[in-house]
């Protein structure tokens, strides 16, 4: 792993404290945060200095760095090749990565294909050419006839009575309805659950299919914003690239007309989140048809008290059984009950 006195090594997470504070030091030099989330760096050093570094979390690889001095000399790509083979060893073949605009170009002649662009503010990228076209011929063969067909995105964590009502009006005012899931293991209840609940949930609903989530269905839990300084572009570029992916690739394989989403009282990022979709799904645009944003009342139970999934987690960590079989169907109660009460836990 030598290139005359260019070294790269591998640092993983919880290994030399002290090595990690130098990458960070190393990326802030470089304008550049760290995201908590990465399990190990591949670093550069020409004569025990810090030159370079990339980092990878799971199927992401983020923080890519090089010293102001090194640049022109092919180390990016040196960097970007290690930690590919690293990924690889994980059995990570699809690798993803977020960057500056004024990067594109770079990453471009290092292997990686854009997917999306938010303005100026953030690209993602895949190291596939082929890897969205195969994701969305595999959702046409799901699509269902209709002129209106509906599509819901949600997390469900957990799936309550809510989700339940919000997917319900969906389904009576479309032909049929496409619900996702997004795929991430970074909330309160892991995917295969979160999965399972949502499909239980729906089941008596005769025109919904309910779809894994995919990379393309991009989470803002694990959105790579370590090159983004402020939180309100990170929210804006996570929106932007999402949505756009949603519209341009997600939607005309399924023939998606009309996209379904509850009002949001709680957090403020959802809400953000709610209003973006008017603007990047809406706006006209002569290359692909828009999508109408469908945002429903939120539902409520009697004494007039939005219902949310937060409010579950809380009352399952006091074990208020009681209270959370009024907010869930169920299914949903069914799943908690087996696998959350105290004594069975």
């Amino acid at each position: 792993m030598m290139n005359g006195n260019v070294e790269l090594s591998v640092l993983r997470a919880g290994e030399w404290p002290q090595q990690w504070a130098r990458v960070r030091a190393f990326l802030a030099a470089n304008l550049l945060g760290m995201d908590e989330d990465i399990g190990l760096f591949v670093m550069a050093q020409r004569d025990g200095e810090l030159v370079g570094c990339a980092g990878l979390a799971t199927n992401v690889i983020k923080c890519v760095a090089v010293a102001e001095s090194e640049r022109g000399e092919n180390l990016a790509a040196r960097l970007l090749v290690e930690v590919e083979n690293l990924a690889l060893e994980q059995g990570h073949f699809h690798l993803f990565l977020c960057t500056r605009p004024c990067n594109l170009a770079r990453f471009e002649q290092c292997g990686f294909w854009l997917l999306a662009r938010c303005d100026d503010t953030a690209v993602l990228l895949e190291n596939t050419p082929c890897g969205l076209t195969r994701y969305c011929r595999q959702l046409a063969r799901q699509r269902r006839p209709g002129a209106k067909i509906g599509a819901i995105v949600m997390n469900a964590n957990p799936f309550t009575l809510g989700h339940r009502y919000l997917a319900e009006q969906a389904a009576r005012e479309c032909d049929w309805l496409h619900l996702f899931v997004v795929r991430e293991e970074a909330s309160f209840f892991p995917y295969q659950e979160r999965l399972a609940m949502v499909q239980a949930g729906v089941a008596g609903l005769g025109n919904v299919t309910v779809h894994e989530g995919s990379p393309y269905l991009i989470s803002r839990a694990t959105f790579p914003g370590y090159f983004l300084k402020e939180q309100g572009l990170v929210e804006r570029a996570w929106s932007g690239l999402d949505l756009q992916l949603f519209r341009q690739h997600l939607a005309p394989a399924l023939g998606i007309t009309h996209r379904f989403v509850g009002s949001e009282p709680f957090c403020p990022v959802t809400r953000a989140y709610n209003q973006a979709m008017h603007h990047w799904l809406e706006q006209p645009d002569p290359q692909v048809s828009a999508v109408q944003v469908v945002e429903l009342e939120r539902h409520c139970r009697p004494s007039g008290t939005a219902i949310s999934a937060s409010e579950v987690r809380r009352l399952l960590k006091s074990q208020q059984f009681s209270r959370i079989r009024e907010i869930v169907p169920e299914s949903t109660f069914v799943h908690l009950a087996h696998h959350y009460r105290a004594e069975v836990a």
